[in-house]
């Protein structure tokens, strides 16, 4: 079994999660509305937070078994999504695109607000993980 393989194999079970937390997300979010309950809200930051930190944990995978190179330092993060907007001769495509990374740097943003924040200090969210 080569490391690709094995790549492949995490990725597709990490995107299988995802989507789990994605539905959840997208659930929370309705019940929300529907019966006006900010307490739902907190499961949706809790979810959203998830989808990104399974995102990043996707890209570090990459960034370690092909690119053999993880950010590190106060800004790896941020480092990490500019890595897997570009390409890199030789060793892999772009993994994502400018405005998929415009759109996870918001979601990088939210994980850092829910860390830091109480959720009864947040503001709704506008659209769906999607």
């Amino acid at each position: 079994m080569t490391i690709y393989s094995v790549l492949a194999g995490r990725i597709h079970e990490a995107l299988s999660d995802l989507e789990r937390v994605v539905h959840r997300a997208e659930e929370l979010l309705n019940k929300a509305q529907q019966h006006n309950d900010d307490g739902y809200l907190d499961g949706v930051a809790l979810n959203l937070h998830g989808f990104y930190a399974g995102v990043e944990r996707i890209f570090e995978d990459i960034a370690r078994n092909l690119d053999e190179a993880v950010p590190t330092g106060a800004d790896w993060h941020r480092d990490l999504l500019l890595q897997m907007s570009a390409s890199i001769d030789r060793i892999r495509p772009a993994v994502i695109s400018q405005e998929t990374r415009f759109c996870l740097e918001e979601y990088r943003g939210f994980r850092h607000v829910v860390r830091n924040v109480y959720t009864f200090n947040m503001n709704p969210p506008i659209r769906s993980p999607v």
